[in-house]
């Protein structure tokens, strides 16, 4: 079976990679390993973490937290938002499914390995194999939590962030290792429902590396619904005995909890690939491409978590498009420079480009503009009294260098943000914009006009 390019990985890149062939009127199929669509993008990561998100969400908006730490069905809370995750996957597995059909996309079941750089063995659950072959190949496996061995991970009280999503009973008490994006949206869904929150980080603040001003509004929040924090710790051991777990801390310190997630980084699901055999070396598992996401071998591309950072779902969807038309049609797709990213806690932060602390290492002249949703109408009646929107701009043109949010609908609101970057707009383009009101997208213009009003008074003053 000969094909003019293989997919392997039905993720978000490997579906736009796919759909992208077939609108070139490419023969184009997809090596799916798993028995359900759509990766860890749909199946165990962004979509069902999101999904139980939203009920946790609402449960914050509605007053029902109280409830939840009373304990007012706690259990019926997280039944709710399981169903509501289930339902999330069925629906979008059922849309990708016929997107695919619809496309003439082949869609093979099985386990893939190369034999070599055009060839791909594909074994399926019966253990029978068959070989393809293909003029494009295009990897797009993703990544998987990463599970140390001495971590001892049993799907009931050590957990990592897949088979958290599996729990049937809420715990009692929940200890979170790691700061970064999925242990704080992790903290916020359980916190929310009811449950006693942990975190160990190594780190001085959560999310190290975005703005701190923006950062603190999320701590807060957390401090609100309960959770404690053991920063700059590290843990030394993990144990589990029948009353649940214990973990021991580098410093000594022993914390108690019904259950732990263990949410520190991911893997590449590149080992049963056997690229090696294609030329492809790999390091660590991560396979290295260049600008238009081609591997050493010129017909082999990569996409998506493979390639590591941003190892984002919008990302990864752009980077599938690119490596088919470059393959097909020999020219780049052009990418905006600037990519918004998102982390869907309670509140949600967003942003887009440099925080200030990357500007102050580029010796970039700059200021701050910011608005707080307490100031706008639509903040107000809202009740989101923390919101944030912050602007960097560069003071010898005025153009936007980093937008940054933490509040209700950041997630929504950057992208206004990156189209003035994006387009070479400058901060006088928000003040003259006409904004709906009430929203709280006239945050932007209340910022951008803090900023000139920095300005100005520079200008007075000569400095």
């Amino acid at each position: 079976m000969n094909y003019d390019v293989i997919i392997i990985g039905s993720g978000p890149a490997g579906q736009h990679a796919a759909w992208q062939a077939a609108r070139m009127g490419k023969r184009a199929a997809i090596i799916e390993r798993k028995p359900n669509l759509g990766g860890a993008g749909l199946q165990t990561g962004t979509i069902p973490s999101k999904a139980m998100r939203e009920v946790a969400y609402q449960l914050t908006r509605s007053g029902g937290m109280r409830q939840a730490h009373d304990g007012r069905s706690r259990h019926g809370l997280l039944a709710d938002a399981v169903r509501r995750k289930e339902g999330v996957i069925a629906q979008q597995e059922s849309v990708i499914l016929q997107r695919i059909l619809r496309s003439g996309v082949a869609l093979i079941p099985g386990e893939a390995c190369f034999v070599d750089a055009h060839t791909i063995a594909v074994t399926d659950q019966a253990g029978n194999t068959r070989q393809i072959t293909a003029d494009v190949i295009v990897l797009a496996a993703g990544s998987r939590p990463r599970r140390p061995a001495d971590v001892p991970f049993n799907k009931k009280s050590v957990l990592d962030s897949t088979s958290i999503l599996n729990l049937r009973h809420l715990p009692d008490s929940l200890l979170v290792v790691g700061g970064g994006v999925i242990a704080c949206e992790f903290v916020s869904i359980f916190a929310a429902l009811g449950v006693a929150v942990s975190v160990v980080d190594s780190h001085a603040q959560l999310l190290e590396y975005l703005s701190e001003d923006v950062v603190a509004v999320l701590a807060d929040s957390f401090l609100d619904m309960g959770v404690k924090f053991y920063m700059q710790e590290r843990v030394a051991q993990i144990s589990c005995d029948d009353s649940g777990t214990l973990t021991t801390l580098v410093s000594g310190a022993q914390i108690r909890a019904d259950a732990v997630l263990y949410a520190q980084g991911r893997e590449p699901n590149s080992e049963g690939l056997q690229v090696a055999r294609a030329g492809i070396a790999a390091k660590d598992g991560w396979i290295a491409v260049n600008q238009h996401f081609q591997t050493s071998v010129p017909n082999i591309f990569a996409v998506g978590d493979l390639i590591g950072r941003p190892a984002l779902a919008s990302t990864g969807m752009e980077q599938g498009r690119a490596a088919v038309l470059y393959a097909f049609g020999g020219e780049a797709h052009v990418t905006a420079d600037n990519l918004p990213m998102a982390v869907y806690t309670i509140p949600e932060i967003s942003y887009v480009g440099k925080t200030e602390r990357e500007v102050q290492q580029e010796n970039i002249p700059y200021l701050i503009g910011r608005a707080y949703f307490k100031d706008s109408a639509r903040g107000q009646i809202i009740g989101d009294a923390q919101g944030l929107l912050k602007l960097i701009i560069d003071t010898r043109n005025e153009k936007l260098l980093g937008v940054h949010i933490v509040g209700e609908q950041a997630s929504e609101l950057v992208h206004i943000g990156q189209l003035v970057m994006n387009l070479n707009g400058t901060v006088r383009d928000l003040v003259a914009n006409v904004f709906n009101y009430p929203t709280l997208a006239e945050c932007y213009k209340l910022a951008a006009l803090d900023c000139t009003h920095q300005l100005e008074q520079r200008k007075l003053t000569g400095v």
